[in-house]
C-alpha cells in the first residue's frame, strides 16, 4: 500500500489558498479515480480515503492539523499501518517553482516549507515529495501573504490544468517512474494549453478582419 498525503490547512477558509494546492491535488485524484468515501479519524487526525489506482492500493490522507503540524498525522498513519517512509508521497506547494511546474524528489531538505519540515521531524526525510509550483511574490516579506491567499482569477486556468494533469499521470509515479511522471504532466499541460489557442489560420483571419 502507498500513502498519498495532500498538505494544506483545514477548513473552508483555507481551502482555496495557494498553500493548499497539495490538498487540492489529492482531491482531484480522489475524484478522477472514483475512490471510496472520506472517513474522518481522530487518531491519526485526518481525513482518509482508500482505493485502487491502476491496480495499486492507496490510502489518501489530508491531515486535520494545521500545515506546520502535519507530521503528527503522517507519523501516526505510517506507524498504525506499518508503512515504510519510501511508500509515502507528499503533495505540497512550492514557491520556488513557476506556477504550474511540477517536480518530484525523494529525500532531501524541506526548502523552508513548514509542513515538509514537520513531517521530517516525525518520520525523517526518506519520503517522496511532489512539489507543485505556485510562484514567488518577488519579496521575502510578501511570501506569507502570497501562500495564505486564494489563487487569483487569472490563475484558475493553469491550476485546473495542472491538477488534471497530475491526476492523469499519477499511475506512472506510483509505478516508480518519477521522470516519466513529470514528462507526462508537461505534455498534458502543453496539450491543454493548445486546446485554448485558435488555429494559426484563424488567428490570421481575425487579425486581417480587425485591420
Amino acid at each position: 500500500m502507498l500513502l498519498l498525503v495532500g498538505l494544506g490547512n483545514p477548513g473552508k477558509d483555507y481551502s482555496s489558498h495557494r498553500h493548499n494546492i497539495g490538498a487540492m491535488a489529492v482531491d482531484e485524484i480522489i475524484h478522477a479515480y472514483g475512490l471510496g468515501a472520506t472517513k474522518k479519524r481522530i487518531r491519526p487526525p485526518g481525513l482518509f480515503v482508500d482505493g485502487l489506482i491502476d491496480h495499486t492500493k492507496v490510502k489518501i490522507l489530508k491531515p486535520l492539523t494545521y500545515m506546520n503540524e502535519s507530521g503528527d498525522a503522517v507519523g501516526r498513519t505510517m506507524r498504525y499501518w506499518r508503512l515504510e517512509t519510501k511508500r509515502i508521497f507528499v503533495f505540497h506547494d512550492d514557491i520556488d517553482l513557476a506556477p504550474g511546474k511540477v517536480r518530484t524528489k525523494f529525500g532531501g531538505g524541506h526548502a523552508g516549507h513548514n509542513g515538509v519540515r514537520n513531517i521530517e521531524n516525525h518520520v525523517g526525510n526518506k519520503f517522496w515529495r511532489v512539489r507543485i509550483g505556485v510562484g514567488h511574490p518577488g519579496e521575502k516579506k510578501r511570501v506569507k501573504k502570497h501562500v495564505l491567499n486564494n489563487f487569483a482569477k487569472s490563475d484558475q486556468k493553469w491550476v485546473k490544468e495542472t491538477l488534471a494533469a497530475i491526476s492523469k499521470a499519477i499511475p506512472i509515479l506510483l509505478r516508480g517512474n518519477d521522470s516519466a511522471f513529470m514528462t507526462k504532466i508537461a505534455l498534458l499541460q502543453q496539450l491543454a494549453k493548445g486546446k485554448h489557442q485558435k488555429p494559426k489560420e484563424n488567428r490570421i483571419a481575425v487579425l486581417q478582419k480587425d485591420k
